[in-house]
């Protein structure tokens, strides 16, 4: 671009500008406004598109038992990391915000490479990078929630000689037994059972659901211990304490094999990309990686491997919490 198409370009801006505050034409305020009602219109319909699949997944789901797939893996995935970050999104409404997010990301790309096909490569090897990312952080999450668990009824089983509702409140009087994260659950059960007409096997089966499977022995346990309670039974809740004792010794040892491994990963993905930018300062190399169609696809090989091996790596991890669920 020569000096006199600047000019003419600037020039150009300038005599539109003074033309729109000379007539007050007001041409970006109209366009703004009208570009503002086409995004309300549209987040409208697919509001309402998204809430009728919501209300149809909810009844199919409760007649039809659900086959395991590659659709119902992503659904319970979602709706964990729903859950766990707590957004304000539906399993249909996140679905459509990661369609749009894919969308714009793969027309980036494609301005970005001028290559289609390898664009949209990229761009799933990328939201599979993010989506483990987030995965990631989600049992991170759990981990703390599972720990959280754990503390709560270390302290709660050797005050269960009396009752475990008394034994609940009796921690619920000081803030530093139970973590903010849980204490609410706790407090809802206490609610339930004196005041809202709960009976107690039901008001410690919703805290079971509320908590997860780690807490299904201790709400088991104390069903029995409530409705058949017998001298010297209260130590059936020592056995909790050994129980969590032993885990978080398993759990210990997970944690420092996985921060390893997310160290090396990290550590080989570094010099990698440092040796890839230290080279693009060769020109020859640098012309032939970004402008040269094998150089992109390489490029692109390079990027998947990454985000692919991430993605194996967390998924090798596995869970570091017990699986099952309360069987009532």
């Amino acid at each position: 671009m020569n000096t006199a198409m600047v000019i003419s370009l600037f020039l150009g801006v300038a005599a539109f500008a003074l033309f729109n505050a000379v007539f007050e034409v007001k041409f970006f305020e109209g366009t703004g406004k009208f570009i503002l009602e086409v995004i309300d219109t549209l987040a409208e319909h697919l509001g309402k598109y998204n809430t009728k699949r919501y209300v149809e997944r909810v009844k199919r789901e409760r007649i039809v038992r659900q086959r395991e797939n590659i659709f119902a893996k992503y659904n319970r995935l979602v709706e964990g990391l729903i859950m766990d970050f707590n957004m304000p999104f539906t399993l249909e409404s996140f679905t459509s915000l990661l369609c749009i997010c894919f969308a714009i990301t793969v027309l980036i790309v494609v301005f970005i490479m001028q290559n289609i096909p390898l664009s949209v490569v990229i761009t799933v090897a990328v939201f599979i990078g993010l989506l483990t990312y987030f995965v990631m952080q989600s049992k991170s999450i759990k981990a703390e929630r599972l720990e959280n668990i754990m503390d709560a009824e270390d302290i709660i089983c050797p005050l269960a000689r009396d009752g475990v509702l008394v034994a609940v409140k009796k921690v619920m009087e000081s803030d530093e037994y139970i973590s903010p994260n849980i204490r609410p659950y706790f407090q809802q059960f206490i609610d339930n059972c004196e005041n809202n007409g709960y009976s107690f096997k039901q008001a410690i089966i919703l805290l079971n659901r509320q908590l997860g499977p780690k807490f299904d022995n201790f709400a088991k346990k104390a069903v029995v211990f409530e409705y058949n309670e017998r001298k010297g039974m209260a130590d059936i809740f020592l056995d909790i304490v050994d129980e969590n004792a032993v885990l978080r010794e398993i759990n210990s040892r997970k944690e420092r094999i996985f921060r390893k491994m997310n160290r090396d990963f990290l550590l080989k993905t570094v010099i990698i990309v440092m040796f890839f930018i230290y080279a693009l300062s060769v020109d020859e190399f640098r012309q032939f990686m970004l402008y040269n169609d094998i150089g992109k696809i390489i490029n692109t090989v390079l990027l998947s491997a990454i985000c692919l091996s991430f993605a194996r790596c967390q998924a090798l991890q596995g869970n570091l919490g017990p699986g099952g669920a309360a069987k009532w």
